[in-house]
């Protein structure tokens, strides 16, 4: 499998840079992959879509404002984007503009809180820092003065209160729990509080695990051969309630329906490991590219992806690249939105 085999031409128009005007307005593709038919829905027809003999699992992570912006002290501007959180205060972050740091480096990002660069780990820009502050409740420093990350082919050039109100809300899924993600798992985003009922109305079983998104899932894939890329590490969750859900499921033949590729990557990682889904606290770098046989899920929802991802390569793994290239092509001519803030797809 070749790196080159995954790449496609978006018209940059495409790119959602908004959400839709309500969450479940999105379009949504259905992919059926037993007679390799399209068809086009708006996401509130999933209530239609799933029947009673479903187990919905979805990933309840929740995005940190993880984007910090500072000062060193000859008045030279860096972000530090936070990645995960090490040994106490010890962080992994990208910093941006690298080069012009060195260890001791002090970045200040606000009167209550600094960063000071301890050791660079790759020449990508990541660095092994210490978060300096004031206070004992880092996420409440951390809202003060961060900024939602969002990805960057999402443009916020100019600061503008009512977007910055917009994304911290909309670049969250509704049942989002525990902050510890550096990026939304964006097949959730869809989903509203009212959905989430209609479904449980009709029997379908709901579940929720735990990854938190970390550069592995957006990593650009830098080798030709595939065979040779090796995701960053993410941690993840499955409750003890989570795992009898989902053992229970594959038991009585439910269709067990992942929300997002998180979920994918996180049951498959645990099935590979175990045999079965186990409650853990674990971390998975599990690369999914075809020829892949999925243990766990049966269907997925998730949005359209970018070209020469990893995640693109793992929904080529569940359709068929062929069939996903066809409903790329067609869903470019149709005018779906991509990326984070756009449509969706159901493969079914």
């Amino acid at each position: 499998m070749l790196l080159s085999e995954y790449d496609y031409n978006l018209p940059e128009g495409l790119i959602a840079q908004l959400p839709a005007d309500k969450r479940e307005n999105s379009k949504m593709m259905v992919l059926e992959r037993k007679n390799r038919t399209i068809s086009h829905k708006h996401f509130y027809d999933i209530v239609d879509l799933l029947d009673k003999d479903t187990l919905l699992v979805m990933n309840n992570t929740k995005v940190l404002p993880a984007r910090l912006i500072g000062h060193k002290d000859t008045g030279a501007k860096i972000e530090v984007f936070l990645l995960s959180q090490k040994d106490g205060n010890l962080w992994d972050v990208l910093i941006k503009p690298s080069k012009r740091v060195k260890p001791g480096t002090v970045i200040k990002i606000s009167d209550e809180l600094s960063t000071k660069a301890i050791e660079r780990l790759e020449e990508n820009g990541e660095w092994l820092v210490e978060l300096i502050y004031n206070g004992d409740n880092l996420l409440d420093i951390l809202h003060r003065n961060g900024q939602i990350p969002l990805p960057p082919y999402i443009e916020r050039k100019i600061p503008n209160e009512e977007l910055k109100k917009l994304d911290f809300e909309r670049y969250q899924t509704v049942y989002a729990k525990d902050e510890g993600s550096v990026a939304a798992p964006t097949a959730g985003l869809h989903f509203t509080e009212d959905i989430l009922n209609k479904l449980e109305q009709k029997g379908v079983e709901l579940a929720y695990i735990t990854l938190n998104v970390g550069l592995g899932t957006f990593r650009p894939v830098q080798c030709e051969n595939l065979e040779n890329h090796k995701m960053h590490s993410e941690t993840f969750e499955i409750s003890q309630k989570a795992a009898e859900q989902i053992n229970r499921a594959k038991k009585d033949g439910k269709k067990i329906v992942a929300v997002g590729t998180t979920t994918v990557r996180t049951l498959e990682t645990a099935y590979k490991k175990f045999g079965c889904i186990k409650p853990c606290h674990d971390h998975s770098e599990l690369f999914i590219y075809p020829p892949y046989e999925f243990k766990v899920i049966d269907s997925l929802i998730t949005n359209f992806h970018l070209p020469k991802s990893t995640l693109l390569m793992l929904v080529s793994a569940l359709a068929g690249k062929d069939f996903i290239f066809k409903a790329y092509e067609e869903a470019i001519d149709k005018q779906y939105r991509f990326f984070s803030y756009g449509d969706c797809m159901f493969i079914n």
